[in-house]
Order: C-alpha cells, then structure tokens, then sequence
C-alpha cells in the first residue's frame, strides 16, 4: 500500500471512530451531577397565575378570588414559579413552637414526588392548629434540590384574602406558602423549615 492509501484509510478510521464515539455519547448520556451539583441548573418550566389560582382554590377549599388575591401577590413578587407542593401539616407552640408537614411536588415534565418537611420556631404565639399548605415554589431546577433548610425570610409574612402567605429562601430557591385559617400564627414566630424525602421525628 502506497503512502497516499494508507494516509486516506487512517483519515476514514479516525471518522468513523468519532461518529461512533458521538453516537454511543447519545445514546448513554453521562448521569446528571457526573461533575459539580447532584441537580439540574436548567430553565424548569414554569406554571401560569390561572393555573396557580385553579389549583390553590381547588386544594384550599377557598373562592377563586381569594386564592387569586394571594397569588397576585407572590406573582408580583416572585413571578412564575417553576413547581408547587400540595400537603397538609400540624403545628403547636407554648412559645417555643414545631411544625411538621407531608406533600406531593409537582413539577411540568417530571414524575410526582411525596416531601416531608418539619421545623421548629420561636415566638410569643401559643396554642396548635392544623391546615393545608399549597407552597409555591420558584427557581426549583430539580426536584431533589428542594431537600434542604429553608429559614423564614424575616418581614415576609402577610394575610391577604384570609389566606397566610411568607417566604421561605436558601440560597437561589425561594418556597412562598400559602396556607389557609393561620391566623396571627404566620407573623407571630421565626424558624425554618427542613425538607425531606423520608418523615423525620427530630425536627432539627
């Protein structure tokens, strides 16, 4: 084989080496997280104020108008967010106060995923009370980031429409929950708020 043959037959096996490498890279793409953070830091899709008003009224059991005076709100503030959890939760406090919650997240383009969340907080409220929670929950990339300590953003708190609404942050992701007959509650305490995949009894 001559010089000129054998520099084309090396040149045709380097390409078809490539296009293989290119088309198995397709097929078996590296895992999420191969290399720095365990989630996603893509643009999620996002959920519209209509679609945010038919679900919390619907969950909360409250007129669309009450639901859309909150969600005007946060809107405002916040803008679209990119997922919500639905869930119930029990708190008490003799000044010292806990809170502990379950719920399903919803995310466009991603399968349902159960949470659990608790907490503790300091305040002069007193007494126990039980509601749903619809958190509103924005610049949630992937749903496994949500498995962190959200602290209360201090000064956050408001009642609009009879429905509770504050704001919870850690680092780029904020939660807004809305919660339904909180009451005095909602500005009376501080704390945070621990999510979790699995119920914890310890909630700090």
């Amino acid at each position: 084989m001559d010089r000129r043959k054998l520099i084309l037959s090396g040149a045709a096996a380097g390409l078809t080496a490539s296009a293989t490498d290119a088309l198995a890279l397709q097929a078996n793409p590296p895992p999420a997280g191969a290399s720095g953070p365990n989630y996603e830091t893509g643009g999620a899709s996002t959920y519209s104020r209509d679609e945010m008003v038919r679900a919390t009224s619907d969950f909360l059991g409250v007129t669309a108008e009450s639901a859309g005076a909150a969600i005007e709100r946060v809107f405002k503030e916040q803008g679209q967010p990119t997922a919500y959890i639905a869930g119930e939760e029990g708190s008490g406090a003799i000044a010292i106060g806990l809170r502990y919650g379950r719920g399903l997240l919803y995310m466009k383009g991603r399968p349902t995923m159960e949470v659990f969340w608790q907490g503790p907080s300091i305040g002069w409220d007193w007494g126990g009370n039980a509601s749903r929670v619809f958190t509103l929950c924005y610049n949630l990339q992937y749903p496994d980031a949500v498995f962190r300590r959200f602290p209360g953003v201090e000064g956050s708190a408001y009642l609009i429409g009879g429905l509770g609404v504050n704001y919870q942050k850690a680092d780029e992701i904020t939660l807004a929950p809305i919660r339904a007959g909180v009451g005095l509650r909602l500005g009376a305490n501080i704390g945070y708020l621990g999510y979790s995949r699995k119920r914890r009894t310890l909630p700090f």
